[in-house]
């Protein structure tokens, strides 16, 4: 892979998303809770100005407390912290933790609460996960504020996952996707005392655009460009998702770079999803995609909740979005097209660690599949727009 086919795929995906690529940041994978919490926690921890946290899960539990507890230790050293959480996500956290952080200075917002006048709306929302800390360190990625995520990833009941910290120009863009859904709970964009905008410098050398998906129907930009990379891919695609249910275009796409000679391969849920309907509605697809070539991995240890693409060695995506229409169209999502070899080399490590966690699906055994799968999964075909 050469610095050209780099380059290449980052003009190409610039000009058909219209985003910008940031250069000179810096992008650290974190792997698993056991990862992903302390580099959290160190963050809000180490703030001096203002914490940003969005997230669609925060659950009740341990690591929800410690949460928490940073937050309000934070805002009551004098620094702004704003929390948006999601009014059906996160409708489960202890509401003692809510009052907690607002006893101690907290900004707490919910995003688009249930109404019972207006139900369509809690079909539509953030699904982002999004911490910003001083306005110059900014993580996201698949993780949720909930003990399912702590430990290792690849024991029981620890959930497996990928985020990510990131320094550099690009986290102006995770900053934008925070205030995005922030502005619907206070009009109030920015603090004067508080927000300074800062230079971010060139902490590093790599090329990040940061792709921000809103409810609306038809093509959001994340769905452009996750097709646009299936279409210039020329060697290898590889997608680790937690929620599978691609419409017919997608399935085409991937059918299509089977058949021009690409290897594909899908790593997904096995044993330990926690939605098995939403499994469901993915597998009706699975023939068609495996009579093509493509690989399909189910994985064995804990549920699998990361949301990576890989593509030929030279492109990563990371962030909130699945490859689902959930993401595509009703949810607000934010992902991380990232222009780096060595970052890339990083995540495709950790897909060939996850496949020796994994089985794959035999073509001949799902043909052998039973009538009573067959039936559920033509049931969860008729679901597929609101999975």
């Amino acid at each position: 892979m050469t610095d050209q086919r780099v380059e290449r795929l980052r003009r190409t995906l610039t000009s058909v998303s219209g985003v910008p690529t940031t250069s000179g940041n810096r992008i650290d994978v974190l792997r698993n809770g056991e990862q992903i919490f302390p580099a959290m926690l160190a963050a809000i921890e180490d703030a001096e100005t203002s914490i940003d946290l969005l997230t669609f899960v925060y659950w009740t539990g341990s690591i929800g407390t410690q949460f928490a507890d940073a937050l309000g230790r934070s805002a009551e050293r004098g620094v702004r912290v704003r929390v948006l959480l999601d009014g059906v996500g996160a409708k489960s956290i202890d509401r003692r933790l809510v009052h907690r952080m607002r006893d101690r200075g907290v900004e707490l917002r919910w995003f688009r609460p249930p109404h019972p006048l207006h139900p369509l709306q809690a079909n539509h929302r953030t699904h982002r996960k999004v911490m910003v800390c001083d306005e110059r360190v900014g993580f996201t990625g698949g993780v949720g504020i909930a003990d399912e995520w702590m430990g290792d990833g690849h024991s029981d009941g620890a959930w497996r996952d990928t985020h990510v910290r990131l320094v550099g120009s690009a986290v102006n863009g995770l900053r934008a996707a925070f205030l995005d859904n922030w502005i619907e709970t206070e009009p109030c964009l920015f603090d004067a005392d508080v927000d300074h905008f800062p230079e971010h410098g060139s902490p590093g050398d790599v090329d990040v655009q940061v792709i921000t998906g809103t409810a609306e129907p038809g093509w959001n930009s994340i769905s452009m460009s996750v097709r646009a990379t299936v279409e210039l891919a020329t060697e290898r695609i590889r997608i680790t998702t937690a929620y599978f249910v691609p419409d017919d275009d997608l399935t085409g796409r991937l059918v299509e770079a089977a058949a021009r000679g690409v290897t594909v391969q899908l790593l997904i849920p096995g044993p330990g999803a926690d939605k098995r309907f939403v499994q469901l509605g993915g597998e009706d697809r699975y023939r068609e995609l495996l009579d093509a070539g493509v690989e399909i991995w189910n994985y064995q240890p804990s549920m699998l909740h990361a949301k990576v693409m890989t593509v030929d060695g030279a492109v990563g995506i990371i962030g909130s979005a699945n490859f689902n229409h959930r993401s595509t169209s009703l949810d607000e999502e934010v992902n991380l097209v990232v222009f780096d070899e060595g970052f890339v080399a990083e995540l495709d490590a950790d897909f060939d660690t996850d496949l020796g966690r994994s089985e794959e699906i035999d073509l001949s055994r799902w043909k052998r599949r039973g009538l009573s799968q067959r039936l559920l999964e033509q049931v969860m075909h008729q679901l597929r727009p609101w999975m």
